[in-house]
């Protein structure tokens, strides 16, 4: 099974850029820029993709489009791997010395997904453990020029975390009740 998604660097690059924007459609010839590779090699992983379910297809005009299939078996916990090897994900992982003592880290699904807020106060990232903001504001600054988005993140030291949830806070209920993808701590320790 594993062999199929990660055999080709070419497949690597075909996956990070279809989970890192999984909203998005594109064509052969983008694929082809984006991953920094021959055509050849792109279609052929991209067909080897499209066989095993991970990606979809279709033609318009003399183009062919092609999407992940969030549909797969497989595609949260690509996501997943996808979230924590880029972007803001790897920076944090890259730099958690830097950023102080680190319990937990997590993105809403709904921020994993480039999927727009449902409200305005709805957190994309919490970290939870002694931190030092400006670092994390260091790197969320540059996702947040990457994405050409604003981040909503809060941070707390992991006492405060514990009274609140034990309190049943309804800003933590609300983000503990929401899909996740842990980036660094066990999502057990997160939500019991």
């Amino acid at each position: 099974m594993l062999q199929v998604l990660l055999v080709s660097k070419v497949r690597v690059k075909l996956l990070e850029i279809f989970l890192s924007q999984p909203e998005e459609m594109f064509h052969v010839r983008g694929l082809v820029r984006l991953a920094s590779e021959e055509i050849n090699a792109v279609r052929r992983e991209l067909s080897r993709l499209e066989k095993f379910g991970l990606v979809k297809k279709e033609p318009r005009g003399n183009r062919l489009y092609y999407w992940v299939n969030k549909d797969h078996f497989l595609y949260g916990d690509l996501l997943s791997i996808i979230a924590k090897t880029t972007g803001l994900g790897r920076e944090i992982i890259k730099n958690k010395n830097k950023l102080g003592k680190i319990n937990y880290v997590m993105f809403s699904g709904r921020f994993v997904r480039e999927l727009e807020r449902k409200r305005e106060n709805e957190v994309d990232l919490l970290v939870v453990g002694q931190v030092v903001l400006p670092e994390l504001a260091k790197l969320v600054r540059e996702e947040e020029s990457s994405r050409g988005r604003e981040i909503n993140y809060s941070v707390m030291n992991k006492e405060e975390f514990i009274f609140r949830k034990k309190r049943r806070d309804p800003f933590i209920l609300s983000i503990l009740a929401g899909p996740r993808i842990m980036i660094y701590g066990s999502e057990e320790g997160l939500v019991s």
